[in-house]
């Protein structure tokens, strides 16, 4: 995929709109929460292992939050290059709520292993929402069949 096809128009409809924009809402007020009120609760999805300091880590993902969810309102001409970054974004992070699993670290009212696994099961549904509402997906097609 080049860059003349990231910035094509992908496809649109008010639905698809609607999950970009509500997508994107969702991501810029979390990442906001990452920097002010839920600071200590985001703590706690950062595994044990992961090598960054678990503040550094939370503020940095914030701040990529709130880029990611204002492109995603925004920037509707490049949408299709936002939608594969917020996807990327969705599984990067993965790992964050399987160590909040495996280590059984209470957030957000997650506070058994069955709310917890449970949640794992939310972050595909947002993979595939940032591929569909801004066209991300049909184009990964276009690019793998021509």
């Amino acid at each position: 995929m080049d860059l003349q096809e990231l910035a094509r128009p992908a496809l649109t409809s008010p639905a698809r709109t609607i999950g970009r924009v509500a997508l994107g809402l969702a991501l810029a007020g979390a990442g906001v929460t990452h920097l002010t009120v839920a600071r200590e609760e985001f703590r706690a999805q950062v595994p044990a292992w992961f090598p960054v300091d678990e503040d550094v880590t939370v503020l940095a993902s914030g701040v990529v939050e709130i880029v990611l969810g204002g492109s995603l309102v925004v920037l509707s001409r490049w949408k299709v290059a936002v939608g594969l970054f917020a996807a990327a974004f969705f599984v990067v992070i993965f790992p964050g709520n399987v160590g909040q699993w495996l280590e059984r670290k209470d957030g957000f009212g997650l506070d058994t292993d069955g709310k917890r696994l449970a949640r794992l099961f939310f972050q595909p549904v947002l993979v595939a929402l940032a591929l569909w509402s801004t066209g991300a997906a049909g184009a990964l097609r276009r690019a793998a069949w021509g």
